[in-house]
């Protein structure tokens, strides 16, 4: 069926009602200019003859389209096309999409990318106990009894102040016991308006990256480094300059050569993810330096500090910071449960009142209950005593996944024991590729991650990361037998492709 009116059709097989296909016809004609403004339409009787259609039909389509001011009618003489369209709106219709839109449309296109990057942190749909998954605490040996009464008790006590908005910064005596631990076993330099409570570390790097840096500020990255960071600087828009790592950490020169107007600095001097690293003190001077010369922040993740079997753990950046250049993030989830989503950032004075807008535009805050509890399970010494239990059994599961390594992976898989740490870093022969090992390790049930999944730039060695805090002495027996057997299956041929 067709009209004589510039070439109205209607297709009977159309998913989209007879009402809706002539609107939308008359509505493309008004925006390309094909009617032009104060055009007398056909009445609904004559428009409704001439397509072989219902004239009420007719009818309201036009009344949408005069509800949307497109057409107006005129009593006693029809239905026109609005007269006051702007000349700009319409000769806007008949050209290519400006290029501020474009742009605009590349930008998100970068931040999708960048978001669609963090899939490789999203929770995995294979049971949460597993060979060999990194950063994994473990859950039985926490105390969720205790955990169950101090959360019990707010319920049953029903403070007022635990049910009701607060401030988005956190509950003031958990933020308290965070500087007061901080202070002591990390050396920071703070108190407790300067910690903003998140709900984990990688709510701190969100909240970083969008006061910190905006689109096209140029961020450096560890490389090989969490992916959760470069996903984060990527969903902001900001450029990722990766730095590679070296026996002391952090490559500053290279840092500097590559990246002269860097606006941040993403780091783990503690102990590097993913390869162990610690970073100098000459590194963390000439970091510091650095930032104080370009005006740029710098963001050390605190991530597993706690888990060092050879002394106390290490002096964290931040208390070398004279200028306030450090924001210091940490997270309880590794420590506690990965389900407990409560970490936490030390942010410098003069940045407190945007972290503290920044998460109330986030969320406005995390469970004042958990916080309540968290601040009575430091206070009380639980918090401590429970990292003292679980570093004398990480590093037992350490010894044994190195034994256990030495003893069925030799030729196939370089394991050695780590000073500190949730994981360990398995080194393949020179020229295989981790990606087909970890594949091939996979199909035997075991997890894995290849370093070359963390990489930026091509690792001169590939190698596999292996988490052991989560897993029992005969899962780690089982899960280096099936790795010895999935390696060796793999043979000479999965060179680097």
């Amino acid at each position: 069926m067709q009209s004589p009116f510039v070439g109205l059709s209607i297709d009977p097989a159309s998913k989209d009602t007879i009402t809706k296909q002539i609107y939308d016809h008359i509505r493309r004609m008004v925006l390309s200019g094909s009617i032009s403004p104060g055009s007398r339409l056909p009445s609904s009787r004559d428009l409704a003859g001439q397509v072989g259609i219902s004239r009420n039909t007719v009818l309201a389509a036009y009344d949408q389209l005069t509800a949307e001011a497109y057409l107006e009618g005129r009593v006693g003489s029809g239905t026109f096309v609005v007269r006051n369209l702007p000349d700009a709106f319409l000769r806007a219709q008949l050209r290519p999409l400006p290029v501020r839109e474009m742009a605009g449309q590349r930008e998100l296109a970068n931040r999708q990318s960048g978001i669609s990057a963090a899939l490789a942190i999203a929770p995995k749909t294979q049971p949460s106990r597993r060979a060999f998954r990194a950063g994994l605490p473990d859950a039985d040996s926490f105390p969720f009894q205790l955990w169950a009464r101090l959360v019990s008790r707010r319920y049953r006590d029903r403070a007022p102040e635990l049910f009701d908005y607060q401030d988005p910064a956190g509950y003031g005596p958990l933020r308290e016991e965070i500087a007061l631990y901080l202070s002591n076993a990390r050396g920071l330099r703070c108190n407790p308006e300067q910690v903003i409570v998140v709900g984990g570390s990688q709510q701190a790097l969100d909240l970083a990256m969008r006061l910190l840096v905006g689109p096209g500020d140029v961020a450096c990255v560890e490389d090989p480094g969490y992916a959760g960071t470069l996903a984060a600087v990527r969903g902001s828009a900001a450029r990722a300059v990766p730095v590679p790592i070296d026996d002391q950490g952090f490559e500053v020169a290279t840092a500097r050569h590559r990246a002269p107007d860097a606006r941040l600095i993403v780091v783990t001097p503690s102990r590097q993810y993913p390869l162990g690293v610690t970073m100098s003190l000459v590194r963390r001077l000439e970091l510091l330096e650095w930032a104080s010369q370009t005006n740029a922040w710098i963001l050390e993740d605190d991530y597993d500090s706690e888990y060092r079997y050879e002394g106390l753990p290490l002096a964290a950046l931040q208390g070398l910071d004279n200028e306030g250049r450090v924001i210091y993030m940490g997270t309880f989830s590794r420590l506690m449960f990965p389900t407990l989503r409560l970490g936490y950032a030390v942010v410098p004075p003069d940045l407190v009142d945007s972290f503290r807008s920044a998460r109330a535009l986030s969320d406005r805050g995390s469970s004042w209950v958990e916080q309540s509890a968290m601040a009575e399970f430091i206070a009380e010494g639980h918090f401590a005593r429970h990292v003292r239990r679980m570093r004398a059994l990480y590093a037992k599961r350490q010894a044994k996944l190195v034994a256990e390594a030495e003893r069925q992976l030799a030729g196939l898989l370089d394991v050695r024991t780590e000073p500190a740490g949730m994981h360990l870093v398995g080194w393949l022969p020179e020229g295989r590729d981790d990606v087909l090992a970890s594949e091939a390790v996979a199909r035997l049930g075991v997890e894995v991650e290849p370093l070359s999944a963390l990489s930026v730039e091509p690792l001169g060695r590939g190698g596999l990361m292996m988490g052991y805090t989560g897993v029992t002495d005969p899962e780690i027996e089982d899960g280096v037998a099936a790795m010895a057997e999935a390696l060796s299956d793999l043979g000479p041929n999965s060179e680097v492709r």
